[in-house]
């Protein structure tokens, strides 16, 4: 029977033989951000470099992954020392920011009207900027960063990633043309105190000398895809210095095993076909393992063949067991359509879970059953057309659409200029369009989109596929800030009205399915998520765990058959502890997947029916 052999891993000298002050790590969600940072910031740290590793993802795992705790302030690894993390928590410095703005005002406001400015700057808007300004200290010296000769930011998924470094430039330009006025962050004078430092940001983004980006991709079509257009939007922003790293590369041990055969195939055709944008980049490989990249010793493996092979050999010494089968999708969407004909379902996880390939199969399943269905998506991304490209015809009842931020954004400011500048003098339209180029604005108008969508479920399917957990988050906080204005505001009961949060709290007409894979960090953010949505009044209506290899039968290969043996302690914590409902979707080496899922559970509902 064939062993496993490593293949020869990436090391620190044939990634880089020098490094910048500033790396940034970034990509789609699932495709190893987090271990690379981490694997990176290990092996400098054990050639004697001060690290200090930061995490700009309001889901960050750090802690997970480096077995250390991991803050709001920095603090060291408690077995590497000269290794320093921080957590940059979005909630932690929204508070701080808050503090800062409302502190100068104190002297001039009465308790009610300071009440009523901190109550301003409760939405995710000033999440959002109050994130931007810790990330920014730490470029600009007020962090001190020559205390660290490199500096590492394991990021957010691309869309929050992009959207965090978009704003250094957009609220410079926002208080060029608007210095007196005020945003829905406060005063704008509060901020222009800090408007060199956006400059100092740009400038230090941009210097090939001092930072580096590292793509982050896996040898697939949508994380590839997700790079070529990370790398492009950050050309644009004056961010050229940037490396392609393709994490979890497949090679076949036992050639008997078609399932491994078609995954060597299909990684080996995406990689002979790069995308022109990332075709000039230069690039490093790391391959898949069967084990999880967690604690020191198994984040030296990334650079380590010797180390490989230690854990390689331990895991496959592990005896098989049976594995606890669940429901499939077939299933989940009898339940979903049981004793309705309408209803908001979403799909939200970790990035990287299959959110999108899943919110596309079930809206594409009940479409097929007859349902009016709306397929949507809040994800910046937006990956959900190149699943729907994959069919050759729709079926008749389903719609497609997206939720697009910067083309909402434009809707939304014509809406209110039509509305509010009707009787406004030129220079009244002047104001108020200056005022509308806040990047608060999008985040305005992406609410309204989502608020749309909500409203549609109340006459047909809407199926909404999520962003990663984090930036999902900030829309509900938003949701929630929308729910308590109106109901402070309105003059209506509260059994007259409905908000979007309320219809999110309503578990008959809003199906939240938490996403996950059978692996530890995808299950400890879901985890995490649902804790947040319950503390919300919003109960999840179930899991499933998506790309399951025990789910498979015939499986050969030693390292695929370690995979699938090491799901089995996952699906059973999932089941047993968290979740109420919990279905299984098989792994699928298919690189047209939306057909292949359909037509695996049409083939699968044929011979139910046979038996």
């Amino acid at each position: 029977m064939p062993v496993y052999q490593p293949a020869l891993p990436a090391t620190i000298s044939n990634m880089e033989t020098t490094y910048t002050k500033f790396l940034f790590f970034t990509g789609k969600g699932g495709v190893g951000k987090t271990s690379l940072a981490c694997a990176t910031a290990v092996s400098l740290a054990d050639q004697g470099k001060k690290v200090l590793l930061i995490s700009t993802d309001p889901a960050s795992n750090l802690a997970d992954v480096l077995d250390t705790e991991v803050g709001n302030q920095i603090s060291p690894h408690k077995a590497l020392k000269n290794l320093f993390t921080i957590n940059i928590n979005p909630e932690v410095s929204a508070e701080d920011y808050r503090s800062r703005v409302l502190e100068p005002l104190r002297e001039m406001h009465s308790p009610d009207e300071l009440k009523k400015i901190n109550e301003g700057l409760s939405g995710a808007c000033t999440t959002e900027i109050a994130s931007f300004d810790e990330f920014s200290r730490f470029i600009t010296g007020e962090e001190r960063p020559d205390s660290y000769e490199i500096v590492i930011f394991d990021t957010a998924p691309t869309g929050h990633t992009l959207r965090l470094l978009e704003l250094p430039a957009a609220w410079d330009t926002f208080l060029e043309h608007n210095p007196g006025g005020a945003s829905c962050i406060g005063p704008s004078s509060a901020l222009k105190s800090s408007k060199d430092r956006y400059r100092h940001v740009i400038t230090s983004l941009r210097d090939s000398t001092l930072t580096t980006f590292y793509l982050v991709s896996r040898a697939e079509t949508a994380s590839l895809k997700e790079a070529a257009r990370t790398s492009l939007e950050l050309i644009d922003l004056g961010m050229n210095n940037q490396r392609l790293l393709i994490n979890g590369v497949f090679k076949t041990i036992d050639k008997t095993d078609p399932v491994a055969r078609k995954m060597e195939t299909m990684a080996a055709t995406q990689l002979a076909a790069l995308p022109s944008d990332l075709s000039r980049l230069a690039v490093t490989t790391f391959p898949l393992l069967p084990y999880n990249l967690l604690g020191l010793e198994k984040l030296r493996s990334l650079f380590d063949q010797g180390l490989q092979t230690q854990f390689s050999t331990e895991a496959h010494s592990l005896s098989m067991e049976s594995q606890p089968t669940f429901p499939d999708l077939t299933v989940l969407v009898d339940e979903l359509e049981k004793d309705r004909t309408s209803g908001l379902i979403m799909t939200m996880g970790k990035g990287g879970v299959g959110k999108t390939i899943l919110a596309a199969t079930i809206a594409t399943m009940l479409a097929n059953r007859g349902h009016e269905v709306l397929l949507t998506t809040t994800d910046p991304a937006a990956h959900i057309q190149d699943f729907i490209n994959q069919l050759t015809e729709l079926p008749a009842t389903l719609t497609v659409e997206r939720i697009d931020p910067k083309w909402e954004t434009q809707r939304y400011i014509d809406k209110v200029v039509a509305q509010k500048g009707v009787n406004l003098s030129l220079e009244g339209k002047a104001l108020l369009l200056e005022d509308l180029q806040s990047p608060c604005t999008e985040e305005v108008a992406v609410f309204h989109a989502f608020s749309s969508a909500i409203h549609r479920a109340k006459r047909q399917f809407v199926v909404m596929d999520t962003a990663p957990t984090g930036h999902t988050l900030l829309l509900l906080d938003t949701t929630g800030s929308y729910h308590r204005e109106v109901m402070k505001n309105t003059g209506r009961s509260s059994g007259k009205i409905t908000t979007p949060y309320m219809s999110l709290q309503d578990s008959h007409f809003a199906r939240i399915l938490l996403i996950s894979l059978p692996e530890t960090t995808p299950m400890i953010e879901a985890e995490a998520l649902q804790t947040d949505l319950k503390r919300a009044g919003i109960t999840p209506f179930a899991w499933v765990i998506n790309q399951c290899l025990s789910a498979l039968s015939g499986l050969k290969d030693p390292l695929l058959k370690k995979r699938a043996l090491a799901e089995g302690t996952i699906i059973k914590t999932i089941a047993e502890t968290l979740a109420t409902q919990t279905f299984a979707v098989p792994y699928l080496a298919e690189s047209s997947l939306l057909p292949a899922m359909l037509s695996f559970y049409a083939h699968r509902a044929q011979s139910t029916q046979a038996v």
